[in-house]
């Protein structure tokens, strides 16, 4: 009898995995406590693959030899803690997957800017003429790949999450961008758990793999001076020069050297098209990671002046009788809306608010004092948002539809001034998520 392994939740890693596991032989069984969307039904139908949804029936997951849970499925859940009371492994679709695989893999982690690091390199590698796939947090699953395409190279963004669930997986190169708190929900409320968490990008690796990390973020260096790392480190820093393999920069220019017998690649921060002091960081990261992989440097060149970046991440939408639109939806916690209020440099009009996932807005007050000259708030309760910043800002509004609320800034909002939506919130007490908020915000802007 071949072995039973099953999958909870049935989205874009839960499907993908189900598919590679029958692939291997295993007996699969996906069951979801929500409803599947239809288009993942349409799969499991075709590829023969039982499932169940709106419940989890015990007696047909606890027989499992091993569960594939999804990202989102926190390890309080019940049935998560059934399983570990009977010692059955509860792993992530990273982990399952990476077992089936000999392509090389660059995971990329942070609180902020996991998703352009990984949509640079994975466009820097394509460039190149890499045979590479793009997957974890982004793009199409890593264990749907695993079964259906043949790569020789994995660009991976990796949330702490899915970090969680992977023990024997190795990163050929780990790259941490960043560590702020986040998700502490998730941790027990500990700051240092969630540490942890994101130096599992490290875990297994020795000295044949790499370690591209940030040398401006403290949090990641002292846990560096604390615990011992085995991969060969390679910093990068906007702050201070780097000797030997890594990224600095001086002025306004970036020189990057590896293998440090070569000549370095050196450009201007005004040649990288995305700009702001974060994505200097992300254009440093992806080039070193690049490097390793023996890009070319003319290639690394080309790339950072060409790429495109993603939706609902400081996206221009539009410029409308002088006031600039910028969609940032994605930015679901206060060090991303750090990052986006940071990298303006005209008065702003903030759209902000949600879903709290506990935040602290007293690191905003500062970039809120210098930058921002009115604040529209977009949720059903504002009150820690108003409480924070009323003494700072004069004019705060409240609204509870994009259109309102993009409506309400464009009466504010003059000439050189730009309304940026960057909620520093989750999305779901009025949005279905994050791009669906981003959605209504650009309809919003463009039927003004």
């Amino acid at each position: 009898m071949s072995k039973r392994v099953v999958i909870l939740g049935s989205g874009e890693s839960g499907v993908g995995s189900a598919i590679l596991a029958k692939q291997k032989g295993f007996d699969v069984f996906v069951s979801d406590k929500g409803l599947i969307k239809e288009k993942y039904k349409q799969q499991l139908i075709e590829e023969n693959i039982l499932f169940e949804e709106g419940t989890h029936s015990e007696e047909k997951i606890l027989n499992a030899v091993e569960v594939i849970k999804s990202p989102g499925i926190p390890d309080k859940a019940e049935m998560v803690q059934k399983l570990r009371a009977k010692s059955i492994p509860v792993v992530s679709e990273i982990e399952f997957a990476g077992r089936y695989t000999s392509a090389k893999k660059i995971c990329i982690t942070g609180s902020n800017g996991k998703t352009t690091t990984t949509l640079l390199t994975y466009h820097i590698l394509k460039k190149a003429g890499y045979n590479v796939g793009l997957g974890g947090n982004v793009g199409k699953s890593f264990a749907l790949q695993v079964a259906r395409e043949n790569f020789d190279y994995y660009v991976l963004e990796l949330s702490s999450f899915q970090l969680d669930g992977m023990y024997d997986f190795t990163a050929d190169v780990a790259v941490l961008l960043n560590i702020t708190p986040d998700h502490l929900d998730r941790y027990d409320y500990k700051f240092e758990n969630y540490v942890a968490s994101k130096f599992r990008i490290t875990q297994n690796q020795s000295k044949q793999n790499y370690f591209v990390y940030c040398a401006d973020d403290e949090v990641i260096t002292t846990f560096m001076q604390q615990n011992k790392i085995n991969s060969i480190p390679v910093p990068f820093s906007i702050k201070k020069p780097i000797d030997g393999d890594g990224a600095f920069l001086t002025e306004n220019q970036i020189t990057l050297n590896y293998k440090s017998n070569q000549t370095p690649l050196i450009m201007t921060i005004e040649q990288l098209a995305l700009q702001g002091k974060h994505n200097v960081y992300n254009s440093m990261a992806a080039s070193l990671t690049a490097r390793i992989v023996d890009v070319r440097k003319e290639i690394i060149r080309e790339s950072l002046s060409d790429f495109q970046n993603i939706e609902h991440r400081l996206e221009f939408v539009a410029s409308i009788n002088g006031i600039e639109y910028i969609n940032d939806s994605k930015a679901t916690n206060v060090n991303s809306t750090w990052y986006a209020l940071e990298s303006m440099d005209k008065p702003v009009v903030w759209i902000c608010g949600g879903q709290d996932k506990g935040n602290d807005y007293n690191e905003l007050l500062d970039l809120v004092k210098q930058r921002v000259k009115a604040i529209v708030c977009l949720g059903k309760d504002n009150s820690k948002i108003i409480a924070a910043f009323k003494d700072v800002v004069e004019t705060i509004i409240e609204t509870d539809t994009a259109s309102d609320a993009v409506a309400a800034s464009y009466k504010i909002g003059k000439k050189g001034d730009v309304v940026l939506l960057s909620p520093a919130c989750a999305s779901f007490d009025l949005f279905q998520n994050y791009e669906d908020r981003g959605m209504q915000f650009k309809a919003a802007v463009r039927s003004l």
